[in-house]
């Protein structure tokens, strides 16, 4: 004889909770993978305010971006290292140049030393405040992908523009304009 065992009610209702259980707790591990994975880039702060930051320049100045509210700001992430940077370094000290005074440039050194960086602002004769950025605070901040990355950002702290790569003497003194509602002095 042979003997058929049958599950209990109870037994099948344990069971199907934790299927149920389970499978619940693979689509949240999902979900929270999958959001994980979203691409998180600076140009999605394009028209977002712009991230709080600290930066000390090489000559020990101190610089905030509550501290330069109402200023109209220019945000170049750079390093020595890059080839890229290389082709904007003028362009963006002859701009800092033509609108000083109504636009303030501020330079931040991504991943580099000191030497380095003081030696390539030398060589491209960068007078604009630049500082390093201690353990990368503020890119991670800015969310940026790479070098150079460029923010234009408006008096009341809005980023107006992200420029991933070098950029061109018509857009830049294009944004210029529309950061000072007017053009260079």
């Amino acid at each position: 004889m042979s003997e058929t065992t049958t599950a209990t009610p109870a037994k099948s209702s344990k069971k199907m909770l934790w299927l149920v259980l389970g499978i619940a707790l693979l689509l949240v591990l999902f979900f929270v993978f999958a959001w994980g994975l979203q691409k998180r880039e600076s140009t999605q702060l394009q028209g977002a305010p712009a991230p709080s930051f600290t930066l000390t320049s090489f000559e020990g100045e101190e610089y905030t971006l509550e501290g330069l509210r109402g200023t109209p700001l220019v945000i170049n992430f750079w390093a020595s290292w890059c080839v890229e940077c290389y082709k904007e370094a003028a362009l963006l000290e002859q701009a800092y140049k033509d609108y000083q005074g109504k636009v303030l440039f501020l330079g931040i050194d991504y991943l580099d030393t000191e030497k380095d960086a003081l030696a390539y602002m030398e060589k491209y004769g960068i007078t604009y405040p630049s500082g390093p950025d201690i353990e990368s605070r503020i890119a991670r901040d800015y969310r940026i992908t790479g070098v150079p990355e460029t923010f234009f950002i408006n008096t009341e702290g809005q980023i107006i523009h992200v420029q991933i790569g070098p950029i061109e003497r018509p857009q830049l003194y294009q944004l210029l304009e529309r950061l000072t509602g007017g053009g260079a002095s």
